[in-house]
Formats: C-alpha cells, sequence, structure tokens
C-alpha cells in the first residue's frame, strides 16, 4: 500500500482503494510555450505515482486538464496573429504547443494513451453552467462589467476552510472583499477572484458567449474544478497532483470552487517541489530556462537521463539542476543499463521487498533507485521495477559516446559496401576507446568492454 504525504493534512496517509480505480488528477500544462524541466519534473512525480499504484496492484484512472484558454494563451495568440485573433487562431497556437508537450512526456518515457486529456477549449459549456451553478448558491456574484467573480467571504463563513491546504490560519488577519482579474497572484494579494472575464479589447475576438453570462471567457482557477468534476463524475478526486507553485492560489480556489457542490473536492493533494538551475529559479531573462529540448543537444537520451535525475532525489523537496549533476545522472543511468545487460538469472527476495518498502513509504524513488544498483538483480525483475521507474531498461540501448557512435556508424557503411579493410581499422580504434564490437544477424552490437 502506497503511503503519500498529504499537502492538506501535513501527514502521511495510505492511498487504498481497490474496488474501483484510483482517480488520479494532475494539473496539466498551459500551452503557449514549450514546458520547461521544472514542469516537467511534476509529471514524472505524477506518473512514478500512477505506476507504483499500479505495480501494487491498483487501477488507475489519470486525467490532465490542458489550459487553452488563459491569460498567457490569449496574450500569445494576440502577439502572433494580432489584434483580431479569434478563437480558431487560439487553437493553432495551443494545438501546436500540447503536441510538443506530448511529444515531451513521450521522451520522458510517460504513455501519453493512458492519460484522460481534457482542454479546456472543449468544456466552456460545462465551465459556463458550473458557474451559474455557484451564482446561484450565492457564492458567486456579477460585477458592474459582467465579470463574474467568487465570493471569499460567503464561502468563508460557511466552510471555514479557505487557504487551509497553505496552512492552518492562513486567511485569518487578511483583508477580503477586493477583486483581482489576473489569474497568477501573490498571497498578500487575496481577492475575490475572477469566474467569468468579460469581453476585452485585450483579448481581441477571444470570447465565448453564453445567453445569463456575457461574452466572454473563464478564469484559470474555474477550469480545473470543472475538469475533475466532469472526469469523475461529480465525485471526489482521489489524488490531486501538481508542482508546489499551484498550491496557492490554484489548488486552494480550486477547493473553495468546488465544495460547494461536494467535499471533500479532493481526499489526497500531493505536490511536487521547485527545479532550480544553478540555484535559480527558472527565467528565460537569467538565461535558466531550460527545456527537453535544450538537454536534447547534450544526449540523445535527454528524457530517461532527466527522469533518473529526479527519481535519485526525494520530488516533494527542491531540486538544483547543473550541468554536472546531469552529466552524473547519464553515467549513473548507464551503468544501470550495463547491469541490466549483464544481469544473472538469481533473485534476491529480500531486495526485492526492500525496492517495494522504499517505493510505498512516500515515494522514497531515491532509495529503490539505490536498491536496483545494488542488487544483482535478474533481467526479469530489473524489468519489474522498471516499470515503476520508466527508464527504458531492455528497451533502450546504452548511449554511446559521440565519438564511438561515428566511429560504428562509419565501420557500419564500411560493411555495407564490403570494404572489410576499413571496416577492420574501424574495429581496432573503437576497440581501443574501450568498446568491444560483435557482428550478429541483426547487425553490429557495440558495448563497453
Amino acid at each position: 500500500m502506497l503511503t503519500l504525504f498529504d499537502t492538506l493534512s501535513k501527514s502521511k496517509k495510505d492511498i487504498n482503494i481497490s474496488s474501483r480505480p484510483v482517480r488520479l488528477y494532475s494539473c496539466g500544462p498551459t500551452v503557449y510555450d514549450h514546458a520547461h524541466i521544472g514542469n516537467l519534473r511534476s509529471f514524472i512525480f505524477a506518473d512514478t505515482i500512477a505506476r507504483t499504484l499500479e505495480y501494487n496492484g491498483q487501477e488507475v484512472d489519470w486525467v490532465m486538464n490542458i489550459t487553452d484558454v488563459d491569460d498567457k494563451t490569449i496574450k500569445k495568440t494576440i502577439e502572433e496573429f494580432g489584434e483580431n485573433a479569434t478563437p480558431n487562431e487560439l487553437k493553432q497556437l495551443t494545438t501546436r504547443h500540447a503536441k510538443t508537450f506530448l511529444a515531451d512526456l513521450e521522451a520522458l518515457n510517460i504513455d501519453t494513451k493512458r492519460i484522460r486529456f481534457i482542454n479546456v477549449s472543449d468544456v466552456i459549456p460545462q465551465i459556463q453552467e458550473f458557474i451559474l451553478g455557484l451564482l446561484d448558491k450565492g457564492y458567486a456574484y456579477t460585477a458592474d462589467d459582467g465579470s463574474v467573480y467568487f465570493n471569499i467571504e460567503k464561502y468563508q463563513a460557511d466552510f471555514k476552510d479557505y487557504g487551509e491546504l497553505v496552512g492552518a490560519g492562513f486567511i485569518e488577519g487578511k483583508k477580503v472583499g477586493a477583486r483581482v482579474a489576473v489569474d497568477e497572484y501573490e498571497k498578500d494579494n487575496l481577492s475575490d477572484f475572477a469566474l467569468w472575464k468579460a469581453r476585452h479589447t485585450d483579448d481581441g475576438q477571444i470570447f465565448w458567449t453564453h445567453d445569463k453570462l456575457a461574452d466572454g471567457r473563464p478564469g484559470w482557477h474555474i477550469e480545473c474544478s470543472v475538469i475533475n468534476n466532469i472526469a469523475f463524475d461529480g465525485q471526489p478526486t482521489d489524488i490531486h497532483t501538481g508542482g508546489i507553485d499551484l498550491i496557492f492560489p490554484h489548488h486552494t480556489n480550486e477547493i473553495a470552487q468546488s465544495q460547494p457542490f461536494y467535499k471533500p473536492f479532493s481526499a489526497h493533494w500531493t505536490h511536487s517541489g521547485h527545479l532550480l538551475v544553478d540555484n535559480k529559479k527558472m527565467a528565460k531573462s537569467a538565461g535558466s530556462y531550460l527545456t527537453l529540448s535544450n538537454l536534447q543537444k547534450k544526449t540523445a537520451l535527454a528524457g530517461p537521463t532527466l527522469r533518473y535525475l529526479c527519481l535519485q532525489n526525494d520530488m516533494r523537496n527542491q531540486q538544483n539542476f547543473t550541468d554536472e549533476a546531469f552529466e552524473a545522472a547519464r553515467n549513473g543511468l548507464q551503468r544501470l543499463y550495463g547491469t541490466y545487460e549483464s544481469a544473472s538469472s538469481d533473485d534476491k527476495a529480500e531486495v526485492l521487498e526492500k525496492f517495494s518498502s522504499s517505493l510505498n513509504n512516500d515515494l522514497n524513488t531515491a532509495e529503490a533507485v539505490a536498491v536496483m544498483h545494488a542488487s544483482g538483480l535478474s533481467k526479469a525483475s530489473m524489468d519489474t521495477m522498471d516499470k515503476v521507474f520508466g527508464l527504458g531498461l531492455g528497451q533502450t540501448a546504452a548511449e554511446l559516446p559521440s565519438e564511438v557512435a561515428e566511429l560504428a556508424k562509419s565501420r557500419q557503411d564500411a560493411r555495407d559496401s564490403k570494404d572489410f579493410a576499413k571496416s577492420d581499422e574501424l574495429r581496432t580504434q573503437i576497440e581501443t576507446l574501450g568498446y568491444e564490437v560483435k557482428d550478429t544477424n541483426d547487425g553490429q552490437k557495440v558495448t563497453k568492454k
């Protein structure tokens, strides 16, 4: 049974659901640009949770939203298509970036076919009806410009738990009642937030109509509440994941919007920590904004290497990315590939038990990775472990250094052209670099000596 730290209760809780699939929800990407590696770390975290649950024999229904309507996506669309951009142009831009995101997930060995993705733009009518429900219940109100805002004061009077995801007594001493229209804001700017934003010139021609709401578009926070509600048929989410930066205001507001309809909104909250670059938060202006495509220039196995780097740490805590750490992870992954290739046929039962107990103890992947390295397990057992790790053992050959790879390609070309003298010369050069060449019916195999 997996035990995970719960952000809301500030304690470890068991995930013990056997009668039905576990309802797992991950806050997905805002598709206006490439996801940076910190974003991707949160999805590696969620994927590892899903894989661990399945390793334990539990079914998982994993749902992720695609935010293709919000302040950032609309601003980027206006910049690219002009001030008269419509929802059609918005869809063009976000579809392009969503494809890049899915490719990144696949490169990380996250199987996108097992995730139910729901685009915000596909559920606008349901969002509108959800907002009308909050208006009917008195937890929302309409401003003079036609925008609809959530009433924090009314919610707090009835539920007395606004902001407890951040910490107990979060709202004490804070003045409420002011309004904030932007999607993202700081704790000190606690205000009623927008559920529906009335049409504005800054949005070009990007808006939706409704007979009871003003022309406009949804605020960011309401989108995930509605998608959870749709995905799980109005039943509480079992595990809700996301980066630590989403605790406030996004996840805090999800809870508040949803609990007038059902409580708890989510039974378990778990968050991954920040991934810094050279001890700095990622920012394009500082040159510290790294994407997977940046790492793919260093190695063809950038996805598994980043995944391995994350697995070596407690993903709920902050982690620092450096070139040195990435290179060390690359070398560690190569050693693991080598261990797999030379794995024995004998298993040690106590090692498998240690692996399971490490994972199920609040997802201690660092300890579980160490178990795999030190175990001397069979390939079959390492395959079983890799169903959790997703490192591609048995599927991805160990990466060759660029110099060796180029020599191997040249040697294969020489063999194909029957220049065996050149082939033998290149074999010698490869072996001098510490690699062995074997010619098989499936072509040449180059491995570390």
